[in-house]
């Protein structure tokens, strides 16, 4: 099916990750960075070069797009979906993407910033692709394969699809979102105009790698109003904000309920952002947890801590704020075992092994998964996200190519 097949989703992803598509945590505007839309503009036109129908960019810098269906068979309608943006944690300006052809198991040095060497002890998978043409950025940037590769996949998904008539499937669609890593990617979706009954986000790591459980997830804010006065005149009546903010901080667990103390299942509480003044104090935290019910555990936990604490300064009041944030896509999932089976199914087809994994996060979706769109996630080959060090196969990226038309017309085998 794919010997006499050009894959060019390295091209296009070699590509895409030059233009800056960060999003911005703090910003109120939909999508939160404009830059984003650049991409989403290039994509359109790329979509209609390879003469997909329906596809167009919302205001909101959402991509539309239409896989025709060509068997006669009724078959539900599967969406594959990618977000736009890179994450703040690192910068994704002038990102110089370094294509390093026939890998030979060496550690890896970035011309830009000789302190950033990819080496393979510190990333075991690296070991494994002995032979491959390994993609990274040039040192001073993240490369931007999350989610960029899932991106780039799914183009080349459409163009494999548009010049092979031969493989049978249903009508698909595709959905590129702004905003994932600012946890907004599905604030705008419109589902009923996407009109799909299942989706797969392309959004995962090992070649092979499956994830259909992702963390429930809360965010509290917690605000504290301390009693300010004039700093000469204070004794007696100044109660810090800051200070009380401290002493909740130092008083967080060290050796649990932390990212830096937990793996596997096991969740965490975790301040994100301190902001204020003496007055008044407000800290960000993130509740993770696999059981939506240890959520609460850990809100109680937190706010009685606070709330002991707050006994010592009883002219000082804090305010404990809870926002549901998204909740764990295995709930709706095992409702339709069919959506994993066949990805399964089309991972092995690939000729790869499946790896089960749990996602120590969110994605995209967890959320469309519960605005009723079960769509657990495949891979997409992207090794240490969010870093300089980021770095990407061209051979798992082609297996994820396959590994989609084997999904598609596993579900036209099926129906």
């Amino acid at each position: 099916m794919f010997e006499n097949y050009k894959f060019t989703a390295a091209e296009r992803f070699l590509r895409y990750v030059q233009i800056d598509t960060q999003s911005d945590p703090q910003s109120k505007s939909s999508p939160s960075t404009e830059k984003q839309k650049d991409l989403s503009k290039m994509l359109v036109e790329e979509l209609k070069q390879i003469s997909l129908r329906d596809v167009h960019m919302d205001e909101w810098g959402y991509v539309y797009a239409t896989i025709p269906s060509n068997t006669e068979k009724k078959v539900p309608v599967i969406c594959f979906c990618a977000h736009i943006d890179t994450a703040p944690d690192c910068s994704g300006t002038d990102v110089k993407p370094i294509v390093h052809k026939n890998y030979q198991g060496q550690d890896i040095s970035l011309p830009d910033d000789e302190t950033q060497v990819l080496k393979p002890s510190d990333y075991p998978y690296l070991q494994t692709k002995t032979g491959n043409d390994i993609i990274t950025a040039s040192g001073k940037t993240l490369l931007g394969s999350d989610d960029k590769a899932g991106v780039a996949e799914i183009m080349d998904l459409a163009n494999f699809l548009m010049t092979n008539k031969n493989v049978k499937h249903g009508e698909i669609k595709i959905l590129f979102t702004p905003d994932e890593e600012v946890g907004r990617g599905t604030e705008k979706v419109d589902l009923k105009k996407l009109g799909a009954d299942f989706a797969y986000t392309l959004d995962g790591g090992e070649a092979g790698s499956l994830e259909d459980e992702t963390f429930s997830a809360d965010a509290i804010q917690v605000i504290i109003h301390g009693v300010i006065a004039h700093p000469g005149y204070a004794k007696g009546k100044m109660i810090n904000a800051m200070k009380i903010a401290g002493e909740i901080l130092a008083a967080l667990p060290k050796d649990r309920l932390s990212p830096e103390s937990t793996e596997g299942k096991r969740g965490f509480i975790h301040p994100v952002r301190l902001e204020g003044v003496a007055e008044k104090c407000t800290i960000d935290f993130i509740i993770r947890d696999f059981e939506t019910k240890g959520l609460q555990k850990k809100e109680d936990y937190l706010r009685t801590q606070i709330e002991e604490l707050m006994r010592l300064y009883p002219k000082a009041s804090f305010e404990y704020i809870v926002t549901e944030q998204y909740r764990n896509m295995k709930e709706v999932l095992l409702l339709h075992p069919e959506v994993v089976d066949h990805a399964k199914e089309a991972i092995k087809r690939a000729g790869l092994q499946v790896k089960m994994e749990s996602i120590r996060g969110g994605t995209d979706g967890s959320r469309l998964s519960f605005m009723g769109l079960p769509c657990p996630n495949l891979f997409a080959g992207e090794q240490a996200i969010h870093s300089k060090l980021e770095f990407i196969s061209v051979q798992d990226m082609n297996k994820a190519v396959e590994t989609m038309v084997h999904l598609a017309g596993i579900w036209e085998e099926k129906s």
